[in-house]
């Protein structure tokens, strides 16, 4: 499966008004935690993969995830291959990681609030350290990235966004490079 997203930076209250216009169906408001941990055997950031352990507080639990993110397969939005699956304790997936000799290179903390949208997901983002920003994405199967990448770039136009100026940094690689995009 692949992840198909655009990510902007951009006023949530303008995009909030334009989601309100379009009908858009919101889906939840989240915190999550994002512990991103750095391999014994390679360099990541090198590589440009990811590994973390997402925690998300949803209506006073907490649920955890653990993520695989391959390199971005192109050059025109932040798609790439992700393998992600639910964890029953998150605590002890870090303990264990951490016996494998996986550090924790940084934590990514934000406020989330998701609708759909004509197919896609639009994502509000407040960043702790960064500030707002919206993600529309969307998923395809290897043979469906450049149709689902039109559909993603379709919406965040009609939100009144531009999708030239879509950043394809990763929240974790803007915080260790102190917010610059």
């Amino acid at each position: 499966m692949y992840e198909v997203e655009l990510k902007i930076r951009a006023d949530h209250d303008d995009v909030r008004k334009r989601l309100a216009d379009a009908g858009a169906e919101r889906q939840e408001a989240v915190v999550q935690r994002d512990t991103y941990y750095d391999a014994p055997h390679r360099d990541f950031s090198a590589t440009d993969e990811a590994l973390r352990i997402r925690r998300v507080e949803r209506d006073g639990a907490e649920q955890a995830r653990v993520t695989y993110k391959g390199p971005l397969v192109d050059d025109e939005s932040k798609t790439r291959e992700e393998y992600e699956t639910g964890v029953g304790d998150g605590e002890t997936l870090a303990a264990a990681l951490e016996r494998l000799g996986f550090e924790p290179a940084a934590t990514v903390e934000k406020h989330r609030e998701q609708f759909g949208v004509d197919g896609a997901t639009v994502t509000l983002d407040a960043v702790e350290g960064l500030g707002e920003y919206v993600e529309v994405e969307g998923e395809a199967t290897a043979g469906g990235v450049e149709r689902v990448r039109e559909e993603v770039t379709t919406v965040a136009r009609s939100l009144g966004l531009d999708p030239e100026r879509s950043i394809r940094t990763s929240y974790l690689e803007l915080l260790l490079d102190g917010g610059r995009a």
